[in-house]
């Protein structure tokens, strides 16, 4: 909705009040003149002093009346209602119209504050419109929204902050400190949180524990702050993706599974039958071969599904970006781009060492050249240090950007999907983030960032 265009302003017509004013001196002025002539003649033995006594004592009375004849025209009562009206305005009551019954300046004041108290009339209701739809999706929706002033004090809530804080009784006006005082510690702790914050724990003394978020941002209204706090249950979600998630490892697990033993059943088959058969004897080490190297993938396979399971908290120490590139050398082919940092990082070798390796094999196995697979460190960046991987290989779709941390998905028929994502639980274990990014001219930049952290003493 829009604020319609403002209204022309009215024709205006006759004298303005400038020309009524020098309409007004002309006449006062020769009044004056006119009676102070006429006393100077009918009293000639009186002196100027009392000629001019009695010119002003006569003259002031007609020119009053001339100036609220000629000017005044009830421009103090216009001044007084446009006042009043002005007065409604800063009370937000937009409904006060003025009657505009003159042609002049004043009937042109009149007119614009009419049309200035429809406009903000208008606009009033359009603001009350644009709210009303949040409103009432704040008053139906789950999620937990309260809003606080400066003094902590709640001035907005929605239906499923009353019933979860006082079992649907209001709450507005209340201190949110008091309000949660007797709460479980986790909830309190989050509420004086600065930050968002995710936590688990129990709504009730007999009740397991659930999962929340925190949203909170702050705002200004009023010359005042205010803090929008947004809580959101995720048990129920959590519990469902978890589910999913154990849907799908136990179909990838089974079909990895199958088909590593549904040959080695069937070699044990002809193994039986060489064996009952001397002239196929020479065969017989071939199949033992092929059962022992189906068996290694499998082994292999299920160890890098544990891996995620069990790694283990980073041992970290001060190691310079040098030596852990070191480390990984003649592995897989790369070049390290720009120069390297002074510090020294402060991670667990072992396992950034693994996450050069995971991200470099699949540099090159994306089909990339060698020579355009490189390796960056950029210091000073956010607080942190990124270390970045990239290559010239095929890239990927965007549907596979958006999946590709996640565990077990692999768009490769013998991937397992777990390279990037042991990649991304080893950044997150060291406090950084993990990013896949499409690259101008083909290819994926991969982005570790890591936090600044200074070696202990």
């Amino acid at each position: 909705m829009s604020t319609p265009p403002t209204e022309a302003d009215p024709p205006r017509s006759g004298l303005n009040l400038t020309a009524r004013a020098l309409i007004s001196i002309v006449v006062g002025g020769s009044t004056i003149l006119l009676l102070a002539e006429g006393y100077r003649r009918l009293l000639p033995q009186e002196g100027r002093l009392i000629h001019g006594l009695l010119t002003m004592a006569t003259a002031l009375p007609i020119v009053y009346v001339l100036v609220r004849k000629v000017v005044h025209r009830g421009v103090r009562e216009a001044m007084l209602a446009v006042s009043d009206g002005l007065l409604s305005l800063t009370e937000k009551d937009y409904s006060m119209r003025l009657a505009a019954d003159r042609k002049d300046e004043v009937g042109l004041l009149i007119h614009r504050f009419n049309t200035l108290a429809e406009t903000l009339r208008r606009e009033r209701m359009d603001i009350y419109q644009r709210e009303l739809v949040p409103e009432t999706i704040l008053a139906i929706t789950s999620i937990i929204v309260v809003m606080t002033n400066e003094a902590g004090r709640i001035v907005y809530s929605n239906a499923a902050a009353r019933e979860f804080f006082a079992g649907g009784k209001p709450i507005d006006g209340r201190d949110l400190r008091e309000l949660i005082a007797a709460a479980p510690p986790e909830l309190v702790a989050a509420v004086e949180s600065a930050d968002d914050l995710l936590f688990s724990c129990p709504i009730t003394d007999a009740s397991d524990p659930d999962t929340f978020h925190l949203f909170k941002r702050y705002f200004e209204f009023s010359m005042q702050r205010h803090t929008l706090y947004i809580l959101r249950r995720l048990t129920k979600e959590l519990a469902r993706k978890e589910v999913e998630t154990w849907k799908k490892a136990i179909r990838v697990l089974s079909h990895e599974v199958n088909n590593s033993l549904a040959p080695v059943s069937s070699l044990v088959h002809s193994a039986r039958l060489m064996l009952d058969n001397p002239t196929h004897a020479q065969r017989l080490r071939g199949a033992l071969d092929t059962i022992e190297e189906r068996a290694g993938h499998l082994r292999t396979f299920l160890d890098g599904y544990a891996s995620i399971a069990r790694l283990p908290q980073p041992a970290k120490r001060s190691i310079g970006w040098s030596e852990l590139l070191g480390g990984v050398e003649g592995l897989y082919p790369f070049k390290v781009v720009g120069a390297v940092p002074e510090r020294p990082a402060y991670v667990d070798p072992a396992q950034m060492q693994q996450v050069l390796i995971n991200l470099l094999k699949n540099a090159s196995e994306s089909g990339s050249p060698a020579e355009e697979i490189g390796v960056e460190i950029r210091a000073g960046i956010e607080d942190g240090t990124e270390l970045w991987v990239v290559d010239r290989g095929k890239g990927m779709p965007d549907e596979v950007l958006r999946n590709a941390l996640l565990p077990f998905y692999s768009t490769k028929k013998s991937g397992s999907g777990l390279g990037l994502a042991l990649c991304r639980e080893i950044v997150d274990a060291h406090g950084g983030r993990l990013t896949l990014h499409p690259r101008e001219s083909g290819g994926i930049a991969v982005r570790c960032w890591l936090p600044t952290v200074l070696a202990p003493n």
